[in-house]
């Protein structure tokens, strides 16, 4: 697997992020005024980042707020993510396998999420896994990001690697855009945040654990 770059979103692909995201929505939103939504109605809006969490819990409450509303009370939630970013948030079952088999064999390992690096950075050393990847890329480390296909094709530069032998995985249309978008095979995990089932997205593979991912990625990786 040498020349093999393996490129992964972050929440709902590799870790479990959505308990510590909904509990720090939930408290921007009471600080608000608004009542807490529940996790089902807010968990398939995650992969569309923390902003449309806060407008999607108004919206529930027959308002739509103004980009001023909406700015301080995204800057009130990222601090209070910030200061609470792994209270239970885990990496999904299989990840540090799959990663330490990819590492051993020799592949690139690189992020690709629309969370700011920084929040990055911070998650994947707090549960001590930031030492698998070899390039860590958010929404702010580039001019674009995802759709955009540059960020991942960013990612893969900046992980030593090239388009041509290179493999996404994700568990949303915004990672399955992208992926197309920049001529790579993706990968689709059954386990995380979207509106759309991801069998429904057209991914090359699917898996519903991480126990079926090495035998995903040798169909879909690049000859």
């Amino acid at each position: 697997m040498s020349d093999l770059t393996v490129v992964f979103d972050l929440d709902g692909t590799l870790i479990d992020t959505a308990p510590d995201l909904i509990r720090s929505t939930n408290h921007v939103l009471e600080q608000a005024g608004y009542a807490r939504v529940t996790p089902e109605f807010i968990r398939p809006i995650i992969s569309f980042g923390t902003r449309e969490m806060l407008r999607a819990g108004i919206r529930a409450h027959g308002e739509t707020p103004t980009d001023d509303h909406l700015d301080r009370l995204f800057e009130a939630l990222i601090d209070h993510y910030s200061e609470n970013i792994a209270v239970e948030s885990r990496p999904f079952p299989g990840l540090t396998e799959v990663l330490t088999r990819l590492r051993a064999d020799g592949a690139r390992i690189a992020i690709c999420t629309n969370k700011r690096e920084g929040l990055t950075r911070q998650l994947l050393d707090a549960l001590d896994l930031a030492h698998h990847f070899d390039a860590i890329t958010g929404r702010d480390t580039f001019p674009v990001h995802k759709p955009d296909p540059n960020h991942l094709l960013g990612a893969i530069r900046r992980a030593g690697g090239q388009r041509e032998h290179a493999v996404m995985v994700g568990d949303s249309s915004t990672d399955v855009l992208t992926a197309k978008a920049a001529h790579v095979p993706v990968v689709g995990v059954t386990f995380g945040y979207t509106e759309t089932p991801v069998d429904k997205l057209h991914c090359d593979a699917v898996i519903s654990h991480y126990d079926e991912f090495l035998d995903a990625l040798a169909r879909v990786r690049p000859a």
